[in-house]
């Protein structure tokens, strides 16, 4: 499984992806799900990718064969996120159909682009298996691929548009920390790129490996504080009086 989350800020874009392909009980895979392309000074670009391996690394091929080639379209010369979007469920859509024949296995796969083309602003979109595309929003900053559920709520609470990068990547690992706990088929290596809005560089690059230190008192803290904020919470039996006391005032 996959867990992959992009966070699009005035202040630039957080990328988290984690590592694991295969979680069987006698055989732990991994494999880098994040993809990084770019020309300092003029774009950069991010890619995110979830689901068939064969599909994802044959995408990522065909995109750094025609950087290679300097074909018509690659990611080099297009104008625009959305254009890169399209320009990755094409390939997309082609690598699924390479293996259609092939009956029993499912081949779809999900990618997450972003980044910035000078002259533009940071941006993030989320290639769907069929190719199509989405584009986040002021009221969801946040994109999503894989294994979402458990890392959502945290995200939810916390993101806006105004969110610094600092607050935003905890809130990425957050989010990270709480889908592995709840999915052991998401797992470290865990990575982290935190693009800085109009630098039009990536240098800001973190990797967390199984044995992390820093890792292992980020779940811990958020542990602890979740417990706590548990027990403070407002005990049952006060629903009564504060739900008598609205009723009485709502009736008087």
């Amino acid at each position: 499984m996959t867990y992959c989350v992009a966070i699009c800020l005035d202040a630039g874009i957080v990328f988290c992806s984690d590592s694991r392909t295969n979680a069987g009980v006698d055989q732990i895979s991994t494999y880098s799900k994040m993809h990084c392309f770019g020309v300092d000074g003029q774009r950069q670009f991010v890619i995110l990718s979830a689901g068939n391996l064969a599909t994802t690394q044959g995408v990522i091929a065909k995109i750094k064969k025609d950087i290679k080639d300097e074909a018509g379209q690659n990611l080099f010369n297009i104008s625009s996120i959305e254009e890169a979007a399209d320009y990755l469920g094409e390939a997309n859509l082609a690598q699924q159909n390479k293996h259609a024949p092939v009956k029993g296995t499912s081949y779809e796969a999900s990618f997450i682009i972003g980044g910035q083309i000078a002259g533009s602003k940071p941006k993030i979109a989320l290639v769907y298996a069929q190719g199509n595309h989405i584009v986040s929003s002021d009221s969801t900053p946040y994109l999503q691929i894989g294994e979402s559920k458990y890392g959502k709520p945290i995200l939810d609470r916390i993101l806006t548009t105004d969110t610094t990068l600092e607050t935003a990547s905890l809130c990425a690992l957050v989010s990270m920390d709480s889908t592995m706990r709840s999915n052991l088929t998401v797992g470290p290596p865990i990575e982290l790129q935190v693009y800085t809005a109009n630098s039009l560089s990536l240098n800001r690059y973190h990797r967390f490996e199984e044995d992390s230190e820093y890792l292992r008192n980020l779940h811990r803290a958020w542990n602890s504080h979740l417990i706590d904020a548990f027990r403070s919470l407002p005990p049952l039996n006060w629903s009564f009086t504060w739900d008598r006391s609205l009723d009485e005032q709502s009736g008087s």
